[in-house]
């Protein structure tokens, strides 16, 4: 493993993370912590006098200040504001929002963010762009080594997040894949694989989005190898992006990219169409 950049700044290595400076305490968390006690001392504020003003408990507030929890973007504006920063606080915030996810996903926030095509291909559990509240908190939960609550509170607002995509504007083109067993699989129980389905029939009804179901009783797919994710930037460049186990790597060769970009379309025209994956959706919704 090494750590150069390729030409585009994007990591050619796999993100084996957490690195040492994404712990707790530590990094650009820690950072902007220091910084925000450091301003509400100069503005001759307690924790609590601070808290009152921003909305914010001061035992939230010292969390912040100790870098144990990431802020939210509405904190840093009004803190910003309440302790006459002069904008030193909001020039952390994208930053600070980069550490709300897993080291190894980072970099592919930022691409999901700016993707002006995304190509998505599941197979063990739905994408986090189309998981409910409910089926999110109950993935985490499952997680082994256990996470800790707060953990799991700061990934589910990260994850649901990231489903501001679809509002943006303009309006990216999103394409999704999953296997069959995805959809079956009541991970969290009944209620919440109801509220799951329904979802995915809701986000799969949008004018940018296609949503296709992998049936099992396929002799071909081309997704044995596993899920991966094809993302085209604007001006068409694409990379490829593949996570398991809490690892990932970002694939920038334009040869293997291609050739990524390929097997999705291969895969696409082995499931069942848009039009007919909703339709058996509904029909496995009315089975639960």
């Amino acid at each position: 493993m090494h750590d150069e950049r390729d030409e585009h700044g994007w990591d050619d290595a796999d993100q084996s993370g957490p690195r040492p400076e994404d712990e707790p305490g530590t990094g650009v968390v820690a950072v902007f912590g220091r910084q925000l006690k450091l301003l509400r001392i100069r503005a001759g504020l307690d924790r609590a006098e601070f808290g009152k003003l921003v909305g914010y408990a001061a035992q939230s507030v010292a969390s912040f200040e100790q870098g144990r929890r990431i802020p939210q973007p509405r904190f840093i504006d009004r803190a910003d504001e309440v302790l006459d920063a002069g904008g030193v606080l909001k020039a952390m915030k994208e930053e600070v929002a980069r550490a709300q996810y897993p080291a190894f996903f980072r970099d592919m926030a930022r691409l999901e963010a700016e993707a002006v095509e995304l190509c998505v291909y599941d197979t063990h559990v739905v994408n986090g762009l189309l998981q409910t509240e409910e089926y999110t908190r109950a993935l985490l939960t499952m997680r082994r080594p256990l996470l800790d609550e707060e953990t799991i509170e700061q990934r589910v607002s990260a994850r649901l997040a990231r489903q501001e995509i679809f509002n943006r504007w303009p309006a990216p083109l999103l394409s999704f894949i999953l296997e069959e067993s995805v959809a079956r699989r009541p991970l969290g129980g009944k209620a919440v694989q109801r509220g799951q389905l329904e979802q995915l029939l809701l986000i799969g009804q949008k004018r940018n989005v296609e949503i296709q179901v992998m049936p099992l009783d396929r002799e071909d797919n081309a997704g044995v190898d596993g899920p991966f994710t094809v993302v085209t930037r604007k001006g068409a460049e694409q990379l490829a992006y593949m996570e398991v186990q809490g690892r990932s790597s970002l694939l920038t060769d334009r040869e293997e990219v291609r050739l990524t970009a390929a097997r999705y379309g291969i895969i696409r025209s082995q499931a069942l169409s848009p039009r007919e994956s909703l339709g058996f959706i509904e029909k496995l919704l009315g089975e639960l």
